[in-house]
């Protein structure tokens, strides 16, 4: 005699368990790949992109020193810088200088607050500068801070589109900005 366990499984076959199994994992995959898409940025979706950057300072009148913005390199004539309020365009063929260096500093004041073991470590900043003429013929440059990740795609890019070499500081510069 047969007797029947209502706490058991459905009388499912073998096979057709493990087919179920199989569609639902494809299910979970399909779903964790569209979140992946829809979480990450779109500068991180590959190619030229927007990079995040702090002006520095130069010749702009309409930007002050120290504004946080995005270098966007995605436009095949033009190179952006944007922030909030003002958006620089400049044609890929009117730069004439970009320049890579990096300033190494201690870190003082994290040594006098916290604790003198950040007297042994450094901070590496990536700086780019990029000089133009504009539309009257005069020079201008523009100074940005660069985050270490972004810089060496950064520097291919602007070479590509521009027709111009960048020129490093010094050895320390050429080996950060060419990875070797």
């Amino acid at each position: 005699m047969k007797t029947e366990n209502p706490g058991a499984p459905s009388a499912l076959s073998f096979s057709s368990h493990v087919i179920l199994r199989n569609k639902l994992k494809s299910v979970h995959m399909q779903l964790a790949l569209m979140l992946t898409v829809a979480v990450i940025p779109l500068p991180l979706r590959g190619g030229d992109s927007s990079e995040h950057v702090h002006y520095i300072g130069g010749t702009i009148s309409a930007l002050p020193s120290k504004t946080e913005g995005y270098v966007n390199t995605r436009q095949e004539e033009v190179f952006l810088f944007q922030t909030k309020g003002v958006t620089v365009q400049i044609p890929y063929d009117k730069i004439n200088v970009l320049e890579y260096g990096q300033r190494v500093s201690r870190r003082y004041v994290e040594a006098i607050l916290l604790s003198p073991v950040f007297l042994l470590s450094k901070t590496k900043k990536h700086y780019l500068t990029v000089g133009f003429t504009d539309d009257q013929g005069r020079q201008q440059a523009m100074i940005f801070e660069v985050g270490k990740n972004d810089v060496r795609a950064m520097l291919v890019v602007l070479e590509a589109k521009s027709g111009r070499k960048v020129e490093y500081q010094d050895d320390d510069a050429r080996r950060g900005g060419k990875g070797s």
